[in-house]
């Protein structure tokens, strides 16, 4: 029977010595093989590494575009409903909202008065004028009624809306009244001064019949800072309301006599609209507000009314027809973003620097 073992030199060899050279080399010849095998092991982990980080990067990259393109349909669909919002009530105001409404029977034909009167705002005189004359030529209207919930504004404005109306009285026996809402401030009262009879709230805040213009000196906090104003005019008065100078005290006198020769107008006007029913009070035209109780006792207002317990009062019934012309919603978007534009830039505005209005 033959022996079956394999023949092994590690085992069945001679013994080496641990200085042998075979022995030597047998062990490098080890140490090699298990650097190799640790270098391939380290480079095969690096590139499983790397094909998981791309794999991670492109899947990133694939969420951010969906992302992206979700984002850029819902804009461009928010976007297209705006501009149909826009063009339908564009639409409506040009062919509809602008038409005279046809008659409803015998009623009153308001006119909004909301806001600062300005030129550029909803309160204009062009718009307030242009719903007076469309209630003014309905013959169903029984009554003009300015419905005013104003703190003022422009005098040039103020006294447009009141001249259309002394107008409109002197062409007709139609009535034209003002109701104030929660105010009727300054070139507001101006404005219902030129009504036949003013009626108010109790609460109503009404008067305020003066001149205003306000402004800042910041000459002494641009010296503060370092800075220098370059103001370059013809005319040795041409920048005396500039901010950042002085005022001389001949300027200040000029001044002070553009806004009494201004609040004189405000205060003709109203004693020709109200004529003997104002009281002889001195405050009167100082400027001071007044609620609707305290304003009928000094003769500023007629009554103390609501629209609704006026319209029951003359018709029966509240039947009342708004003639208030509609905005261009372009228009009115347009000045809007003007506005904002000119005051980010410090563009100086065409409005005048004078005011009835609170401040």
């Amino acid at each position: 029977m033959s022996d079956d073992k394999r023949y092994d030199e590690w085992t069945d060899g001679p013994e080496l010595d641990r200085d042998d050279p075979r022995r030597r080399a047998a062990s490098e010849e080890a140490e090699v093989q298990a650097r190799n095998e640790d270098a391939d092991t380290l480079r095969e982990r690096q590139r499983l590494a790397q094909l998981e980080m791309m794999d991670r990067w492109i899947g990133g990259v694939l969420v951010e575009q969906r992302r992206s393109r979700r984002w850029k349909l819902f804009f461009r669909f928010l976007f297209a409903v705006l501009i149909l919002s826009l063009l339908a009530t564009s639409l409506y105001s040009l062919f509809f909202a602008g038409m005279t409404p046809s008659p409803i029977g015998p009623h009153l034909g308001v006119v909004r008065v909301e806001g600062v009167i300005d030129g550029e705002s909803e309160a204009s005189a062009e718009r307030i004028n242009k719903g007076l004359q469309r209630a003014w030529e309905n013959d169903e209207t029984q009554a003009v009624v300015l419905q005013i919930n104003s703190p003022g504004g422009s005098p040039v404005q103020s006294q447009r809306i009141f001249d259309e109306i002394r107008r409109l009285r002197q062409t007709g026996d139609k009535p034209i009244l003002a109701v104030i809402e929660d105010i009727g401030a300054s070139g507001a009262y101006y404005v219902a001064a030129g009504a036949d009879d003013i009626y108010a709230a109790p609460a109503s805040l009404v008067g305020s019949i003066g001149v205003i213009y306000s402004g800042f000196g910041l000459q002494g906090a641009i010296e503060r800072l370092g800075i220098e104003r370059r103001v370059f005019t013809a005319g040795e008065n041409k920048a005396f309301l500039d901010p950042f100078s002085d005022i001389a005290p001949d300027q200040r006198q000029f001044w002070q006599q553009v806004l009494e020769t201004t609040h004189q107008q405000f205060i003709d006007d109203v004693k020709t609209g109200r004529g003997e029913r104002l009281g002889d009070d001195p405050k009167l035209f100082s400027g001071l507000i007044w609620t609707g109780e305290q304003a009928t006792e000094l003769g500023l207002i007629d009554g103390l009314k609501s629209l609704d317990q006026l319209a029951r009062e003359r018709l029966g019934e509240a039947r009342t027809r708004d003639y208030t012309p509609a905005l261009d919603p372009f228009e009115r978007l347009s000045r809007q973003f003007g506005r904002v534009a000119a005051e980010w830039l410090g563009v100086p505005q065409t409005a005048s620097p004078l005011r009835y209005e609170l401040p």
